[in-house]
Order: structure tokens, then sequence, then C-alpha cells
């Protein structure tokens, strides 16, 4: 079963919510859709499943096509942020309801349903009402509804946005593990870098209605065509500043100096925007080579056994992403150090022109 979208186009009301999506999804692959809230994600969705019909484009299915097919026609599963399932049915009867209405025999019913319920650990839920279950029990019924489908394509927008940290990370290895033992495709909505990596498989970063790169999920992170793409799969996003490369040595908005290196001294002399992780960035030199920044602390944002620390000169803005608590006052002087040989680098068009060394054979 593969599933590709051509040149898809869809317009409300004059609006552009899809525009030139093309897109090719392999059997049996796990694929994340990555982009910011109202990015188009669901929307993108809603058109696989057949609840929307692309203003242009096509849409095939098995080497089929299936632009306007409905989506009773269609062998598609789809799963809500929302915990929804039928509150008068066990657990039991929600799972099997598709397969009911499909008139599947009833053995095979109760094959599929026990199968899929001791997959998601909620055998022993199946004669409860979903209103005595936990929310992630709530989940894993209606992620077991699908399942029991056997769909062709499954389709899961932001499922576990409304679960805890603790849950959100079991239901991550239990989807990969799940998925790895079926045949269909997968389709997961998200707006989280994190998420994305810790999903794994392939990733489409979509931003306005646009696909701006799709493949292996840890190919796109390192390697990203450009700024934006950059900044959507990162978290925070990268840091960027402008600069200048001469014929030996960069200078980072006039406030970071260090020698061009071998490392990119094919870069021809010129302007340039420079990228750099906030996770890469260091309160001690790393390397010799490390450029040092001295910049003003706005606020160090503590989040567990994690400091986001957000900083700004003269010029420009940064954010460091530090291991452990660092108690920092607003306004006081820091000392940062930027690896050089981790710098992203790109033109004018904010197309990426230089990769990082380390990452340009994984």
């Amino acid at each position: 079963m593969s599933l590709i979208l051509d040149n898809i186009d869809y317009i409300v009301g004059g609006a552009s919510h899809m525009s030139g999506v093309s897109l090719e999804l392999e059997p049996g692959s796990f694929n994340v859709l990555l982009g910011r809230t109202l990015a188009g994600k669901t929307t993108l969705m809603r058109l696989i499943a057949g609840l929307d019909v692309p203003t242009r484009g096509r849409i095939w299915m098995d080497g089929k096509e299936v632009t306007g097919r409905s989506v009773r026609r269609r062998n598609v599963s789809m799963v809500y942020q929302q915990f929804i399932n039928y509150p008068g049915l066990t657990v039991y009867d929600n799972i099997a309801s598709p397969l009911k209405l499909a008139k599947v025999a009833r053995p095979e019913i109760d094959r599929r349903v026990r199968g899929v319920a001791e997959m998601l650990h909620i055998e022993h839920l199946l004669d409860r009402l979903p209103l005595e279950l936990s929310g992630g029990q709530q989940q894993r019924t209606a992620m077991g509804r699908a399942l029991a489908k056997d769909a062709d394509v499954i389709l899961f927008d932001e499922p576990l946005v409304n679960l805890d940290y603790k849950l959100r990370e079991e239901f991550r290895e239990e989807l990969r593990s799940v998925f790895s033992e079926r045949n269909c495709i997968a389709v997961y909505a998200t707006t989280e870098p994190t998420e994305a990596l810790a999903l794994g498989g392939n990733t489409a970063v979509i931003h306005e209605g646009r696909l701006l790169q799709y493949g292996r999920t840890e190919e796109v992170y390192h390697r990203p065509h450009d700024i934006l793409t950059a900044e959507l799969f990162s978290e925070p996003p990268i840091n960027i500043v402008s600069g200048d490369v001469s014929s030996d040595a960069v200078s980072l908005d006039n406030t970071g100096f260090f020698p061009v290196g071998d490392d990119l001294r094919g870069l021809a002399p010129g302007t340039y925007r420079f990228g750099v992780r906030a996770s890469h960035i260091s309160l001690v030199p790393q390397s010799k080579s490390d450029v040092e920044l001295t910049m003003t602390v706005d606020l160090a944002e503590i989040s567990g056994s994690e400091t986001f620390l957000h900083v700004h000169n003269e010029l420009f803005h940064m954010t460091a992403h530090l291991k452990g608590i660092h108690d920092f006052g607003v306004d006081v002087p820091v000392t940062l150090y930027i690896p050089t040989h981790k710098v992203y680098v790109f033109d004018r068009e904010g197309r990426v022109v230089h990769i990082p060394a380390h990452l340009r054979g994984s």
C-alpha cells in the first residue's frame, strides 16, 4: 500500500490552505508531519482521509487514484487529540465498532479486538466504560479502534498533546513497536521537534500549507535545506546570526571572530547567515576553535534539570540550552562559547550552503 500526493492545492474562500504539496509515502512507513499550529497538518490529513477534496492535484493509494473518493470508500483510520470514544459503549465495543459497521464476522472481531487490546495493554479494561478510565487509557481505546480496523493508512492528529509527559513517552515507545509489526502507512502530526526526533521514521516539515522538506527524520534534522526548516526543526529554534566571510576569517556581526579554517575554506567571501543550535552553545570552551561571545542575560528559564538561557548583545539575541540548573540574574554579563565546527551557513536567500563536516557522512 503506497500513498502519493501529486501537486496538491486546497483553496477555501480564495485563501490557500495547501499549495503545491507533492509527497510519496512508502508501504509500512512511519511519517511525521512537523509544523507550527495552523501550518496545514490537519488539512493535509483531511485530504488524505477523503474528508476534503483538493482544489487541484491528485491523490493515489495503492496505484489507484482516489482524489474524489469519499472517506467511506477509503480504508483509512484517524485518531484525534481529543479522547473520542462512545461513552455508552464498553472499551470492547468501542474498539469493535468500525468492524461491526463493516460487517466483519464475529469471531474475527473478537480476535482483532483482543489482539489490539493486548498490544496496547488494556486487555483488562475491555468491560469498562470510557468514563471509568484515565486519560491515557481513553486514548489507548481510541487508538485501539483505529488499529483494529486494519486500515491501509492511519492518521494521528497530535494524539498525545493532552497527556502528561510520562504518558507521552510511553505512547511513543508503544507506537514505534506497534508499527514495526504492521504494513500500513502511519502519518503522525506534531508541533514539537523533540517528538518528531523521538518517533523517528520520516519527517515532512510543513509551513503555511507548503512542504519544505521530507526525508528520514535524522537527515532532515541534521541537513535542513534552508533556514526555515532548521528553525522549525529545532527546539528552541536554531540561533541565526548574520556575518561575513573573508579570505581568512569569519565575523559574526562584528562581534565574534574566528579563522575560516579548512572546514569553511570553500565559501566565497561575502555576507552569510550563520546557524548554531542552542544545545551546542556552552559556558566553557569545548575546543580551541570555539568562538567566545560576551552577552547579557535576559532570562534563565529552568526546566527540570535543564536551563534555557536567553541572552543578547547590541546586535542580536541568542538562546543556549544548557544541561543542569544555572541561576543567572537578569542583565548580568555571561560568556558563551560556540563550536565553529558545528555551525551551519546559509546564503542571503536562506538556502543552506554549508553543513557541519561531522554530519556530512551520517
